[in-house]
Parts: C-alpha cells; sequence; structure tokens
C-alpha cells in the first residue's frame, strides 16, 4: 500500500509539473524530425516551451495508464486510425478554435471537435511504364478488370492505409458492393499480401506486377532515396476516379488530451501547426500535402500533378472501419 501511495504521489508530482503557462506537452507518433523543427519555431514565435515524448508505438496506451494523471496536452498521429482509436477510447476532448477551422476544411475535422487533420496523403494507384498504356484513367473499381489478373500487389488488407480505402468504398457504394471489389482485387493479386507501401512498386519494378495500392508521400521518399530511385522511375503515379468522386485520402492530425494541463497551449500550437507558415513547412518535410486549402504543396510533390480528392468526411468513413476489417476477414483476403 505504501509503494502504491508513493506512486500516486509521484505520479501527482509529475502532473503539477507538467502544468505551466509557458509550455505544452507533446505526445508524438511522427518522427522527431518531421516535428521538431516546427516545434523550435512555434516556440521562437510564441514563447511557448514544447516537450515531446516520441514513440512509434504504445502512446495510447501509455496515455490510458497515466489517466487523469497524464501531462499529455497533445497528440500527434501519423495516420487516421490513432485519430479514431483516441477518440474511441475517451482519450480526447472537444475543442473549437476560429482560427483552426479557417484553416481546415470542415471535412478533415472531426464533427463533435476532438481532432483535426494536419497533413494529407493521397492512396494511389502505381502503375508500370512498361505495361500499363493509359494510367490516367484507372480507377480502384477497374483493379478488378479481369485484364489485370494476377497483376496487383498491395501490402495486407488489415493496413490502416488500406482499411480506410475500404471504408471510403463501402461509404460511397455500400457493403455488398465493397465485398464484391475486394473479392475482385483479391483475384487479380499476383501474390499474397505483404510488405509495406515502398515493397509493392519495388515489385513491379522486379516485373511481378503492374499495379499496386501505395500513398503518396512513399513516390517522394523513393525518388530522394538512390537505392530506391529506381523503384519509382519504373511506374506513374496515379491518382484514381477523376472523373467521378475524386481520390481517396488519408491524413495526419491532432489532437488534445483528455486531461491536458495546458489545454489553452495546445489550441494555440494546433493552431500554429494549421497556419500557412508552419503547413508549408510541415508538409514539405514528409512530402504530403498541406490541409490548409491556401498553402501549395513543396515543389516535388507539385511536380506530380495536381488532382480532385474525395471529399466526403473522415468522420462518415470512419463509421465504415470496422465493416472493412470484417470483409478483410470473410473474403480472406490476406491469405
Amino acid at each position: 500500500m505504501k509503494i502504491f501511495a508513493t506512486a500516486i504521489l509521484a505520479l501527482v508530482g509529475f502532473s503539477s509539473a507538467a502544468h505551466s503557462a509557458d509550455s505544452v506537452n507533446v505526445y508524438s507518433f511522427r518522427q522527431s524530425f518531421l516535428i521538431e523543427p516546427i516545434l523550435e519555431q512555434f516556440t521562437a514565435e510564441t514563447g511557448i516551451k514544447t516537450k515531446v515524448v516520441f514513440a512509434k508505438s504504445g502512446l495510447v496506451e501509455r496515455i490510458k495508464r497515466e489517466g487523469k494523471y497524464s501531462p499529455a496536452d497533445v497528440v500527434l498521429t501519423s495516420d487516421f486510425s490513432k485519430l479514431l482509436q483516441l477518440k474511441d477510447e475517451s482519450l480526447t476532448q472537444a475543442f473549437s478554435n476560429t482560427e483552426i477551422n479557417q484553416n481546415v476544411p470542415a471535412y478533415y475535422r472531426d464533427a463533435q471537435g476532438h481532432w483535426v487533420a494536419l497533413t494529407k496523403r493521397v492512396r494511389n494507384i502505381y502503375a508500370s511504364k512498361k505495361n500499363i498504356a493509359n494510367p490516367a484513367e484507372l480507377t480502384y473499381e477497374s483493379l478488378v478488370s479481369p485484364e489485370f489478373k494476377g497483376k496487383i500487389c498491395t501490402r495486407s488488407g488489415k493496413h490502416p492505409y488500406n482499411l480506410g480505402l475500404i471504408a471510403s468504398i463501402i461509404a460511397h457504394k455500400g457493403e455488398a458492393a465493397a465485398e464484391t471489389w475486394l473479392r475482385g482485387v483479391k483475384a487479380n493479386l499476383a501474390r499474397k499480401p505483404q510488405g509495406n507501401d515502398r515493397a509493392q512498386v519495388k515489385a513491379i519494378k522486379e516485373g511481378l506486377c503492374d499495379l499496386s495500392l501505395g500513398n503518396s508521400y512513399y513516390f517522394g521518399k523513393m525518388l530522394t532515396d538512390a537505392a530506391q530511385k529506381p523503384w519509382a522511375d519504373a511506374v506513374n503515379i496515379v491518382y484514381p476516379n477523376q472523373s467521378d468522386r475524386g481520390a481517396h485520402v488519408n491524413v495526419s492530425g491532432a489532437a488534445i488530451a483528455k486531461y491536458a494541463p495546458n489545454k489553452a497551449n495546445a489550441e494555440k500550437l494546433i493552431a500554429f501547426l494549421a497556419s500557412k507558415k508552419a503547413q508549408q513547412a510541415y508538409s514539405a518535410l514528409n512530402m504530403e500535402y498541406p490541409v490548409n486549402p491556401a498553402v501549395k504543396p513543396a515543389k516535388l510533390v507539385a511536380s506530380w500533378g495536381e488532382f480532385k480528392e474525395d471529399t466526403l468526411p473522415l468522420t462518415q468513413v470512419a463509421e465504415y472501419r470496422k465493416s472493412a476489417l470484417k470483409l478483410v476477414d470473410k473474403v480472406k483476403f490476406d491469405l
């Protein structure tokens, strides 16, 4: 009992120390090189110091474990699924900020105000330059065409990026149509789903397949990596469904922790991250698209061309993620 009491007192002390008029505590899934330069700029302009915990995984569990003594103010995520998880597990609080609302379109904000997107990445189709004649005509639906039998590569259907795409198809076309589509894609796979998005482009370069699904920012990463540039050079980056609903978009984002000791500073930080100045740098560091429509993408990203994006609110897409996971299991997509 004495040990337990000591632990609680330590947590209380830590929580008290975390509360400061000139600081904000950040739990970040985003890599340090992506966020630290922006946080330094925020401190220079506002005088508010940032205290950051970086981790690729485990931050949600940490916040749950810390409970009301958690020092976390802002949680920065590298994908949409973590934003959903944080809200679903009641680890966030609602906030409303005029500046943020002006800079981030409503379809990239939670309807109840629990999270906001900060950068965008498209779920592209990558097409072999050698073997796909009219890549601009490709749609997600065309991936089930018999002409692509044995020509598609993709990572696991259960990965958050693919679940988001499947959920968007359910939202637009219904669960039955999405199941038919998923079965069709599975029938056209060149191999069992495996690896990450870049591995699929490598497989196209090696002649294992002609088409793959992959996030847009990986194209930039491959183009700027000497070892991987030949993979990127072997494909066209395609923005699907440009003649109808537009390409599916996933996001990184931010939320304010439920027990944030510095909520006002948390709002200031998120507002800064959504501002024109920060958006330009924040999106460019990972070759993503800025979520602020007034900001142009980085030069390399812009060179891939303009595109029409699916503007269905992500909160609506999110409603179907569990159904998407069930469909992946139902059709045995990964087996």
